[in-house]
């Protein structure tokens, strides 16, 4: 699966723009805030329906507009065409085929696609929401239940949440299906964290990272069922007036020594074991999906000595997947020569 065209209206600094992307390799390239890291942004929003780079997507709207738009064509065994609208009076919207679809998740479906960025530390150095986010883009593509399961979790999540805020005896009904929904996304995560374990271990073994050890804390206290959990918790979630139990509060867990690696390592370190995460992540989707999604690399030489960036792109280079590339130069230390190359200047792109 590969971006094939890309169009950009409102982003950020990028008024409008239109790309043809390499299957293989596309580099943008231009200096610092001229809108290199947009066009990423723009891609990612096509299969996320999100920004990698802040959760208000309001703040993607380009000053004094008052919508943003991104449209795409992939192609691979199902071609799509995609689109995502994001207006300051109506929120979001989004489209495959010309179809509104039904969650966003829908998009993931469609165009696959991964980030490796400066702030990828942030896996290893901040709280467990971002991780769980990480880890549940992997699972859903390997389980194909997992959708399923976390749709109707959600739902009851919110209406358990709504009746504690408003009556609290009326959160009870909610909790059978919490439950059993809970448990099946546990035991997804469970079982695609075993199939990760040995790329794991590989990737860090080949990017030269500390060892270091993953475990997954399901989100309430062993050895319990999650209804015996919600029945144990709900005095406590009665004052608090939320559902502090569950896998919405789960966390993937990386420790070396028994410590948390975020205590351990450099900023350097987690940088190269959150890619080593990554990477691991896309090798599992090519062995099991047989998917190999699209690759963004914002500026892979930051904070990289170059024996490890030498390491990091050997590693990419066997994926074999789309890569979409930026960087300050008209080159990318390491990688061989890109196949199409865009310049950016102050929010213009053109072909090279």
């Amino acid at each position: 699966m590969s971006l094939t065209e890309l169009h950009i209206q409102n982003l950020r600094c990028i008024e409008a723009a239109q790309l043809e992307l390499h299957p293989r390799c596309t580099l943008i390239w231009g200096g610092n805030g001229a809108g290199k890291t947009s066009v990423l942004e723009a891609v990612f929003l096509l299969g996320r329906g999100r920004s990698f780079r802040t959760r208000q997507t309001e703040q993607l709207v380009r000053r004094g507009a008052e919508r943003l738009a991104v449209f795409g064509r992939t192609q691979g065994r199902v071609p799509h065409a995609a689109g995502f609208e994001f207006a300051r009076s109506q929120g979001a919207q989004a489209r495959i085929d010309g179809h509104p679809v039904g969650s966003l998740a829908d998009l993931t479906l469609a165009f696959p696609v991964q980030v490796i960025d400066p702030d990828i530390h942030k896996l290893i150095e901040e709280g467990g929401r971002r991780r769980r986010r990480w880890l549940d883009w992997a699972v859903f593509h390997v389980e194909p239940r997992f959708g399923e399961a976390w749709y109707r979790y959600a739902r009851a999540l919110r209406q358990r949440n709504a009746a504690l805020k408003r009556q609290a005896a009326e959160a009870r009904p909610w909790e059978s299906e919490i439950a059993e929904q809970g448990e099946q996304i546990s035991a997804a995560r469970r079982r695609v964290l075993m199939q990760l374990e040995p790329h794991w271990r590989a990737m860090l073994a080949s990017l030269k990272c500390p060892p270091a050890t993953l475990s997954y804390a399901q989100g309430w206290p062993e050895p319990l069922h999650l209804q015996e959990a919600l029945s144990a918790a709900r005095h406590r979630d009665e004052a608090r007036q939320t559902t502090t139990v569950g896998p919405h509060r789960a966390d993937l867990r990386i420790a070396i020594d028994g410590k948390p690696a975020r205590d351990v390592l450099s900023r350097g370190q987690q940088k190269l074991t959150a890619a080593a995460l990554t990477l691991a992540q896309l090798k599992l989707l090519s062995e099991v999906a047989e998917l190999l999604p699209t690759l963004l690399l914002d500026d892979p030489a930051a904070e990289l000595d170059a024996p490890h960036h030498a390491d990091f792109v050997a590693e990419i280079s066997r994926l074999r997947c789309q890569l979409v590339i930026t960087a300050l130069q008209p080159e990318i230390p390491g990688f061989t020569q890109p196949d199409r190359v865009f310049h950016v200047e102050q929010g213009r792109l053109g072909p090279v």
